[in-house]
């Protein structure tokens, strides 16, 4: 690894970071596990020192400090965390929003953490196509002519990196709004994903299916909680797919 590459050093935060978010692949979760959280954050920080422009590390040395504090436990990592997206958010609102709201939307359902997540999803939306998407039918199909893979609002769309974010980003926005118990608007905004012109390629088309089939009963589901023997269903950020949902070809 070339010391002085922030591309390098992002690379391993973010190899770290996928094998926390999808540690549901493993055949068991090894305590160790939580040492990928640490390792993320190290790495994004070499990369935020070594690139300070780019506002996606930021976003993720945000994200990864977040996540090391909530599970140590630990009232100011946590509360540090926050601020630095609050930061990185400003950089880059249409990227670090998704990112923001992401990393907070497996905090519980009733909390305000959680209630700001949502939020920034729709926020997430609004800054993606210039004005303010209605948050009763969540219809997206107007804006799709303004598809872009150039500036800052390409990351709104698909692309090389991420060739199935529009319909991941749908995906977990319906499960957050499913969890917060408005499964009715969350159909609508699972269906948003169909809109893609790559929707047959996605792997987890099947999956988004029968998020909207069953969406009135993960309510309930996606409110379990994860001991032995309880009826149990992870939101997308809890899920195999946390990354792969958006970036698998």
């Amino acid at each position: 690894m070339d010391p002085a590459d922030s591309i390098t050093a992002a690379h391993v935060g973010w190899l770290h970071f996928w094998r926390l978010a999808e540690a549901s692949r493993l055949e068991s979760e090894p305590a160790t596990i939580t040492d990928d959280a640490v390792l993320a954050q190290k790495y994004f920080q070499e990369a935020v020192a070594l690139n300070p422009n780019d506002a996606r590390y930021a976003g993720f040395l945000a994200s990864a400090t977040l996540v090391e504090g909530s599970i140590d436990h630990e009232e100011k990592t946590t509360r540090r965390g926050y601020f630095m997206l609050l930061d990185a958010i400003k950089q880059w609102p249409e990227f670090n929003l998704f990112t923001a709201g992401y990393v907070m939307s497996g905090a519980p359902a009733a909390s305000k953490q959680f209630k700001q997540a949502i939020d920034w999803e729709w926020q997430n939306l609004d800054v993606c196509v210039g004005e303010k998407v209605d948050r009763h039918t969540a219809s997206y199909a107007k804006y799709l002519k303004q598809e872009t893979t150039e500036g800052k609002k390409r990351v709104c769309w698909n692309s090389w990196i991420a060739p199935h974010n529009f319909e991941g980003f749908f995906l977990n926005m319906g499960d957050m709004l499913v969890k917060a118990g408005d499964w009715q608007t969350a159909r609508d905004v699972y269906r948003n994903a169909q809109l893609s012109t790559s929707y047959e390629t996605w792997p987890y088309r099947k999956v988004l299916e029968e998020r909207i089939t069953h969406a009135q009963e993960n309510a309930v589901l996606f409110n379990a909680s994860k001991s032995a023997g309880a009826k149990y269903a992870p939101i997308m950020v809890n899920s195999e797919f946390s990354c792969t949902g958006c970036h698998a070809k």
